[in-house]
């Protein structure tokens, strides 16, 4: 298997598509109401919805540094972690468009992979398109852990 195939694979299994491991970011937040988004473990503690955004946050971040971007430009104002649910706003369409922001961060960067493999500046950002794939499993695993605590 050529690399720019295996980078490819690992990105949209991380994320989308069928896995051996269990599941992908998509799988663990799937099904998931809005209220269950935004239970927390504990005060002080990320939920569901921010460990969502926090990995769309960090695909944007490694498209931007691929391409050059303007640091500042996420969609959302900060870096990182975002609050969620902002006040007043724990509701079902609040939380579908932050998935939705996920699945285009995660297609935009896609789109940015595809452009560069098989280029010299593929094998420049080839550690940080990998560990953006690995950075969807590990958020995946916490999530389904947040999932079985919040049954309990």
């Amino acid at each position: 298997m050529k690399t720019e195939e295996l980078v490819l694979r690992l990105f949209d299994e991380a994320f989308k598509k069928k896995t051996w491991h269990g599941p992908n970011l998509s799988q663990a937040i799937r099904g998931l109401s809005a209220k269950q988004a935004a239970w927390r473990p504990g005060a002080r503690r990320h939920n569901i919805w921010e460990e969502t955004l926090h990995a769309a946050y960090w695909k944007y971040a490694v498209r931007r540094r691929i391409e050059g971007g303007k640091r500042g430009s996420f969609v959302l104002k900060g870096s990182n972690f975002f609050p969620r649910p902002e006040k007043g706003r724990a509701n079902e369409p609040a939380w579908r468009a932050d998935k939705k922001l996920l699945e285009r961060e995660h297609r935009a960067l896609r789109a940015t992979i595809e452009k560069i493999l098989g280029t010299p500046r593929e094998r420049k950002f080839l550690r940080q398109i990998y560990g953006v794939a690995l950075h969807d499993v590990y958020h995946a695993g916490q999530i389904r852990l947040l999932r079985r605590l919040m049954s309990r």
